[in-house]
């Protein structure tokens, strides 16, 4: 009887430590996602153009990283009201892939706090799945 229990506990610990490695290994996905972001030309999360003068450029740096567990084809599209000022794309991204580039724009609206949108499209589908946006003062 006691080789019997023996034998039974040895199985359930061999199951059980095969279970932790085979959690280990092989971890859950998990829902996927998009990171996007917005830098000053410095690389950093400061130094946004707050001021311009209309017809002059300013730049910023945007950054993707497809996070969605998929290949995912993005377009960014850069809006003053409503009208575009730039346009990016098609960028394809396999898994985990980074594209960080500086984007340029030119806002030809004068005012204080003209909202500039940032906005990404996933897979040419119409609706933005992403944005973003600036305050930038245009004399």
């Amino acid at each position: 009887m006691y080789k019997l229990l023996s034998a039974l506990l040895a199985v359930v610990i061999l199951i059980t430590l095969a279970a932790i490695v085979w959690l280990a290994v092989i971890p859950e996905k998990g829902d996927g996602f998009t990171e996007f972001y917005i830098l000053g030309l410095d690389g950093k999360a400061t130094d946004y153009p707050k001021t311009l003068k209309k017809g002059n450029a300013g730049s910023v740096i945007v950054g993707i990283v497809n996070r969605e567990h998929v290949d995912v084809t993005y377009q960014l599209s850069v809006k003053q009201g409503d009208t575009v000022i730039n346009r990016t794309g098609p960028i394809t991204l396999v898994n985990e892939q980074k594209w960080e580039q500086q984007v340029s724009f030119t806002l030809t609206k004068t005012g204080n706090n003209q909202k500039v949108d940032f906005l990404l499209y996933k897979n040419a589908v119409t609706n933005a799945y992403l944005s973003l946006n600036l305050w930038i003062d245009v004399k």
